[in-house]
């Protein structure tokens, strides 16, 4: 694993922003830490803690640890997967931190025979090198897609054995290696998804969560 170089930002300082979210909780714990780090920044957030909470025209972030099929029959016995599918496809905003990442695809490994949402086509897989799971900071490194809206490598905070293989190579954002090449994030259209937590991660986090709130506020 890498260290996290010095705090001097890689591309501007953020001022304080604003504007609201909607945080759906899908367990694990870290639904606190995200609404505080997202509050420090100026973004009020309303947490959603049932399908009928949910709206079409406020930004969404679904933050969580955990399995995938644990995450699936939250979304079905909840209601929400229906819901949040139409959301995504009608254009709503919409930013999967972690295992929110993962279910935006078909399948995992974790989970054999437990569907995803199916946002996009691809699996799930687990790293077939190195110790599992990858806990610290490693480095990310932007792909040209998206190099106007984040144009640095960044040093960014993992706990994760699982990563995205998208079938479609031009929706991933940013690349990292462990051991072996794996996708750290994605971006295609309304749809952001960051396999490491930003609100782990320091100025690096900062930088880019108010560069996706930026773009999702305007």
């Amino acid at each position: 694993m890498y260290s996290p170089p010095g705090s001097k930002p890689a591309y501007g300082t953020p001022g304080k922003l604003s504007g609201s979210v909607q945080l759906i909780d899908i367990g694990g714990g870290n639904v606190g830490s995200v609404s505080r780090f997202l509050q420090e920044l100026g973004i009020v957030c309303k947490q959603v803690n049932s399908a009928g909470d949910l709206v079409g025209t406020t930004p969404i972030i679904m933050s969580g640890v955990g399995t995938f099929a644990g995450v699936m029959a939250v979304l079905k016995d909840d209601y929400y997967l229906e819901k949040l599918s139409d959301f995504i496809h009608s254009g709503t905003h919409f930013l999967g931190i972690a295992i929110g990442m993962q279910v935006l695809f078909a399948s995992s490994e974790e989970s054999p025979g437990i569907p995803g949402m199916a946002i996009f086509p691809g699996e799930v897989v687990r790293f077939k090198k190195g110790k599992c799971p990858q806990i610290g900071f490693n480095k990310i490194v932007p792909t040209p897609a998206v190099q106007l809206q984040y144009p640095k490598e960044e040093f960014v905070y993992f706990v994760n054995s699982y990563f995205a293989r998208p079938d479609q190579s031009e929706i991933i954002a940013f690349n990292g290696n462990y051991l072996e090449r794996f996708c750290a994030a994605i971006k295609f259209r309304n749809v952001t998804g960051f396999q490491f937590h930003p609100e782990k991660s320091k100025d690096a986090g900062i930088r880019l969560m108010t560069a996706w709130l930026r773009e999702v506020m305007a």
